[in-house]
């Protein structure tokens, strides 16, 4: 792209996501704006999956802003527990974006178990789509991988990152810079993959 960044719509008015994805998404040409500014209105999440989510999602910001969107739907999946929270991690205590509750039954459901019974991973969905009914949106999955602790660590981020261990770093995801953490994340993988598929577009690959 030359000249004026391009405007894209993001499908999410939370604003700790739209600064992570700005910052992901500072090697393309775009600016990225929340969909809040438009006064969108929530999707419905009606998916079973997070790619079904995102899809929603960025079709439903998309036609109403007329501008090309991204979206991602993410959450956690706890082996001991199936999968759950999965799609439904930002509600998974009853009430949308409520992280401490979600946190709290969380902690509850897991008591008892041992480290090694806490397998867990972050995953992240995310859609480009250029119009509403773009027939081809680019579509990219990151996971990451951890375990939920007992109780909360740090005070950096957000959801369920204070409960997320990651071994390697020997640190929650809360507890890890913003830069360490947009190099490593579940939602940094699935950007990358979507940066690349998006360069790739760009050259008519």
């Amino acid at each position: 792209m030359s000249g004026s960044p391009q405007r894209w719509v993001l499908a999410s008015g939370n604003a700790g996501k739209l600064a992570e994805m700005r910052s992901l998404l500072a090697v393309l040409d775009i600016e990225l704006v929340s969909q809040s500014e438009f006064d969108v209105p929530d999707a419905e999440e009606t998916g079973i999956a997070f790619v079904d989510n995102a899809l929603i999602k960025a079709r439903h910001a998309a036609a109403h802003t007329g501008l090309p969107a991204i979206a991602d739907d993410s959450g956690l999946a706890v082996d001991a527990l199936d999968g759950a929270p999965g799609v439904h991690s930002a509600r998974y205590a009853g009430t949308h974006g409520d992280d401490a509750a979600n946190n709290a039954k969380l902690v509850a459901a897991l008591e008892g178990l041992a480290p090694h019974e806490r397998g867990a991973a972050f995953h992240c969905c995310l859609v480009a789509t250029r119009t509403a009914d773009d027939p081809v949106p680019v579509i990219a999955h990151g996971v990451w991988r951890g375990r939920v602790l007992d109780a909360p660590r740090g005070d950096h981020g957000f959801g369920y990152d204070p409960l997320f261990w990651v071994e390697a770093d020997n640190a929650s995801a809360a507890e890890m810079g913003a830069e360490r953490k947009n190099a490593i994340s579940h939602r940094a993988r699935a950007m990358q993959q979507l940066v690349e598929q998006l360069r790739g577009h760009e050259r008519g690959g």
